[in-house]
């Protein structure tokens, strides 16, 4: 159960980032909270300079308390907000986020947070708002007791969704919420044509920053403190990049089978934003097709492959169908598929509104066609690797399962003596795990001759 300190009683003070960071993180939530959109593209631009790390932890903070926000703001509002009222809506929810989980004093939390309605042009807001938050202050340890009954506010989780990790992880889903309930740490990928990662380690500390090893990446370190990319040594000379370890272990699956094969025909397909088949082109001498249906994250592909001065052929298309492909087998593919992300709420944590009951069926369908699509475009001998962020069965172990039943010529070659994740089905899932890597599942198949 979460329970928090009065901000003004612990810690470091949070510059106050005044009336303007306040009203533009309303806006920004807006979409969220209506369920019409995410904080995939939030621009912190939109603040000064000195304003932007608070706007993007009053962002996600809001997304990552919601549940538990929105029972408090039920308890402090006589009526609710009209649905035009929504922004207004998004400042109470920045107010109480401040006050329970911000190290920011609670004079600024309720009186920044009220007067940023006057620039939505909501003066009338103002006075609302002040009473609610100045009602969570002296009220505060009775109304979280209240709204904490409720198993998905205290655990700060939709009810479907610990259900569905409760039936999954029967042993494990407490433990799967309170990780997705903490940020994820920042970890980075060294660039092995560049230099070893004892190298970088050295190079980092000598900086100034704390980081360490990671337990199950090679080329993998973690930073004890997050920082701006363009603050790590070498970055823009495409030394180091930022990748969670979960992702960075597709090297290990795919090594295996690329490097007894100089120049093998790769296909990443679904490859954006690039870091998977980025970090194959600096391990492996092989010819990497990147394709995505997405165009402007397939833009984000070919600036990451010129930052680290690697190439590869870039192809917008749709991997469930085959127009896009010239007949030519490849020896590899890797199929990073569309999921619900469920394994990675801790960096996207809007996924806790944005993701619906529904979308799990759907998502499988996908996943499903896109493996029976992908499967005859691999060389009699080449191997498919299956990725998602996701730890729901359904999108894992489940659909491999229906793969290998309908499709004769595949065979399982995941690894089972390896140190991560553990065996579920013809995969290996990993869990998310605090100042770890997140949850990820993945399977290998061959495709026999």
């Amino acid at each position: 159960m979460h329970r928090s300190t009065p901000a003004s009683r612990s810690g470091k003070t949070v510059q106050d980032g005044g009336q303007a960071v306040r009203a533009s993180a309303a806006r920004a939530l807006v979409p969220v909270i209506t369920g019409k959109g995410s904080l995939a593209d939030l621009d912190d631009h939109q603040v000064v300079t000195r304003d932007r790390a608070l706007f993007k932890a009053m962002c996600y903070g809001v997304c990552r308390t919601l549940p538990r926000l929105e029972a408090l703001a039920g308890q402090l509002l006589k009526t609710p907000f009209k649905a035009r009222d929504a922004d207004v809506q998004a400042l109470l929810l920045l107010g109480i986020h401040q006050l329970l989980y911000l190290r920011i004093p609670a004079h600024a939390a309720v009186g920044e947070t009220a007067g940023a309605a006057r620039l939505l042009n909501k003066e009338w807001a103002t006075r609302v708002l002040n009473g609610c938050l100045r009602r969570l202050q002296r009220e505060s340890t009775a109304l979280q007791a209240e709204v904490d009954k409720d198993p998905g506010v205290a655990l700060l989780h939709p009810r479907w969704l610990l259900k569905a990790l409760r039936q999954a992880w029967p042993d494990d889903w407490r433990a799967i919420a309170d990780a997705n309930n903490e940020p994820g740490p920042m970890t980075l990928r060294i660039n092995r044509r560049h230099g070893d990662r004892e190298a970088y380690l050295a190079r980092l500390i000598e900086s100034g920053f704390e980081a360490r090893l990671c337990t199950h990446s090679p080329d993998g370190l973690l930073l004890e403190t997050p920082c701006d990319v363009q603050a790590l040594p070498g970055f823009a000379e495409g030394d180091v990049s930022v990748q969670d370890e979960a992702p960075q272990l597709t090297a290990e699956l795919l090594g295996p089978v690329l490097a007894p094969r100089p120049g093998g025909r790769v296909l990443d397909a679904c490859c954006a934003p690039g870091g998977k088949a980025a970090h194959l082109l600096e391990l492996f001498s092989i010819e990497l097709m990147a394709l995505d249906s997405d165009a402007t994250r397939l833009a984000r592909v070919e600036d990451t492959l010129a930052r680290l001065g690697l190439s590869a052929t870039l192809v917008h298309a749709d991997a469930t169908r085959r127009d896009w492909w010239n007949g030519t087998p490849f020896d590899a593919i890797l199929l990073d598929a569309p999921c619900s992300g469920t394994g990675v709420i801790r960096r996207h944590p809007d996924i806790k509104r944005l993701r619906r009951p529904s979308d799990i069926a759907k998502l499988a369908e996908l996943q499903a066609r896109l493996l029976d699509n992908l499967w005859p475009l691999l060389r009699p001998g080449g191997s498919l690797v299956y990725a998602t962020c996701s730890v729901l069965p359904e999108e894992n172990e489940e659909q491999i399962q229906a793969f290998l039943a309908r499709t004769e010529d595949a065979v399982v070659t995941t690894p089972k003596e390896v140190s991560w994740g553990r065996a579920t089905g013809a995969g290996r899932q990993l869990l998310p795990e605090p100042d770890s890597h997140d949850g990820f599942f993945y399977a290998r198949l061959k495709r026999q001759g």
